[in-house]
């Protein structure tokens, strides 16, 4: 594993801020009468993503407080899946639309949970 200096060199924080942008593209075209509702929670728990990681990384002192806020993280990518399904539903997406955004939760919840059991590489504050 290669050492980062910053949240914002993570990988999965790359992959967090990309499904955001797609959330956020797929999501203008929603009706109007939805922007307080399916709009708005699926942008909110898609940005919540990235910004759970950038927290995490604030807490690497403790290590049960870094697992803690990716695990919250990981919840936010599982609520963008159960939001996307719910627009499918709703004929708001396509199927497409609904693939990739689900793939990207997929590939999301695969380096959190690797992140998180290697937590102690992470919590070596100060590591050069």
């Amino acid at each position: 594993m290669t050492y980062v200096n910053f949240y914002f060199e993570l990988d999965v924080y790359k992959l967090s801020r990309q499904l955001a942008k797609e959330v956020y593209r797929i999501s203008k075209h929603f009706p109007v009468e939805e922007k307080f509702s399916l709009t708005d929670q699926i942008r909110r728990s898609s940005r919540s993503v990235g910004a759970q990681i950038a927290e995490s990384w604030a807490k690497r002192r403790y290590i049960n407080h870094f697992i803690a806020k990716l695990t919250d993280s990981d919840a936010e990518q599982y609520e963008t899946q159960h939001w996307i399904e719910v627009e499918f539903d709703c004929e708001l997406v396509n199927g497409q639309e609904r693939e990739l955004i689900v793939k990207s939760c997929e590939v999301i919840n695969q380096k959190l949970n690797a992140m998180m059991s290697k937590a102690s590489l992470f919590c070596t504050i100060g590591r050069k």
